[in-house]
């Protein structure tokens, strides 16, 4: 084999294990943060007990984990300013862990740094005489990949976790009407809301519990509920904080304030539905064309074609 060959089947072999690492790291960032929102969860729904019987991770994921930590917080200490905005987003996709927005920078620079490792062995390739298309392309991928995997992972975390939020809330604000109008405070009400949502939407309920313990621990009740509508950061929810505080500063009945607002979100809800249901026909239309058109038309056209075959060779 001569040198040439060599070079490259050598920087094949590097990309690969750097592609490895980029999707250990990022594996390994998950992980952690999974971890860390199911563990904060079970506190949640359980108390203090309930983080006692927690398995222990893995040496590898331990090792992965702790150097995605100390990547993190360099990134943290050279960019500061970011750090409430990814905070707020990593609480949204419901990562409430302290230490989730250090691992998360910590894999993003880990896969940024495997990226480039990776685009540096790759560029004598690149410039030798002929090139290599597959490992420029496969270079051009890692890299991509590094850039945009970790935010599109978070973002698709995020407004999967915002469409849950914004299709529970029309039940939370009809059972909280119900438990206001059979005699229950609205802190009392809160949490056997939170309670009966447990099943259906258990991110909501998550959010429902931390707003129970803030007002438990003194808090005061408008800034509770604000707080309540950043961690979720639909437009629904600070619609009701903003509601809340001010039938609380003007002294109106709160049944009914919450009886109109609850009306008014199940209007919502159903215009969501409406609308998605009056889209549905604009977006069959790419697939009748590439996938039933072509079967149609081979259905209407090849009986006709071996009939004018059989007529010709027989004519």
């Amino acid at each position: 084999m001569d040198p040439v060959e060599t070079q490259k089947w050598l920087t094949l072999a590097a990309i690969l294990l750097i592609g490895a690492a980029v999707l250990g790291s990022l594996a390994s960032g998950a992980f952690e943060l999974r971890r860390a929102a199911r563990r904060k969860g079970r506190l949640l729904a359980a108390g203090p007990a309930a983080g006692a019987g927690s398995a222990a991770p893995s040496g590898l994921a331990m090792g992965l984990s702790t150097a995605a930590r100390r990547l993190g917080e360099q990134a943290a200490m050279a960019n500061p300013s970011q750090l409430s905005n990814l905070r707020a987003r990593l609480v949204r996709a419901g990562y409430f862990n302290r230490d989730a927005v250090v691992i998360y920078l910590g894999v993003r620079a880990a896969a940024m740094l495997a990226a480039t490792i990776g685009t540096v062995l790759t560029m004598p390739l690149a410039l030798a005489r002929g090139g290599n298309t597959a490992v420029m392309g496969a270079a051009v991928l890692l890299a991509g990949a590094a850039l945009f995997i970790p935010d599109h992972i978070l973002k698709t975390r995020q407004t999967a976790r915002e469409r849950e939020y914004a299709d529970g809330f029309p039940d939370l604000l009809d059972l909280l009407v119900a438990s206001v109008e059979a005699g229950l405070s609205l802190d009392a009400a809160v949490a056997r809301v939170g309670d009966e949502l447990e099943r259906r939407y258990t991110s909501l309920t998550t959010h429902l519990r931390m707003l129970t313990l803030e007002l438990r621990a003194g808090r005061a009740r408008k800034d509770a509920w604000a707080a309540f509508a950043d961690r979720l950061g639909i437009e629904d929810a600070r619609a009701l904080a903003t509601m809340l505080r001010q039938s609380e500063e003007m002294g109106t009945s709160l049944s009914d304030t919450l009886s109109a607002f609850a009306g008014d979100m199940r209007a919502k809800r159903m215009l969501r539905a409406e609308e998605k249901a009056l889209a549905l026909p604009a977006k069959l239309t790419l697939p009748l064309i590439l996938f039933i058109f072509p079967c149609l038309l081979a259905v209407v056209i090849i009986p006709a074609a071996f009939k004018a075959m059989a007529l010709m060779n027989g004519g």
